[in-house]
């Protein structure tokens, strides 16, 4: 779980539609071959699922480096080797799910700029990303571990996949790709 909504000014708060835009701006900066996906969670709660659910649509669109996905996860105890594995010259683009107030719900907070995991449940991980993209899949509460667990499941794959379907619009990669096989 990342960032909070209030934690910088420099964050973008934006409904799906906005997100290809995101996408489009880093894709008009860096190639494609360049750019990994470090999709930030663990399986084993819904809200925090959101990470490794991204990650797993976004190689069915076809993108190569992804870091995160359900088979594999990217989480709070093996995110440094991750960020590690990663080749040196690589732009990251960091994919986490956050808590935020009740009128943040469904949105998204993205930035050219890293994100800090875990930082809502009080963990001090490293900032990761040369981009962050933050999902508020859940409303900040005094019990964020509990949030997170009774999260609604069909919100985040909802969330995942619209993060997902922006990337592939916004690096122009073909939508459909998803769906063959």
């Amino acid at each position: 779980m990342a960032i909070r909504e209030q934690e910088s000014r420099k964050r973008k708060k934006m409904d799906a539609s906005g997100l290809t835009s995101f996408f489009q701006e880093i894709a008009f900066r860096h190639p494609l071959e360049q750019i990994t996906f470090l999709c930030i969670g663990t399986d084993r709660s819904t809200g925090d699922a959101l990470g490794p659910l991204t990650g797993s649509r976004l190689l069915e669109h076809g993108f190569l480096h992804v870091s995160g996905t359900l088979p594999s996860p990217c989480d709070a105890d093996n995110l440094e080797a991750r960020i590690a594995e990663i080749p040196e010259g690589q732009v990251i683009i960091a994919i986490d799910a956050c808590l935020g107030p009740p009128a943040s719900l469904g949105y998204f907070l993205t930035a050219a700029e890293p994100l800090l995991p875990a930082q809502s449940v009080g963990l001090m991980l490293p900032a990761v990303g040369h981009y962050s993209l933050a999902a508020i899949v859940d409303v900040n509460g005094p019990r964020p571990y509990r949030t997170l667990q009774s999260t609604p499941l069909n919100r985040v794959m909802v969330m995942a996949g619209q993060i997902a379907l922006a990337a592939a619009a916004g690096f122009g990669m073909d939508a459909r790709k998803a769906f063959q096989e």
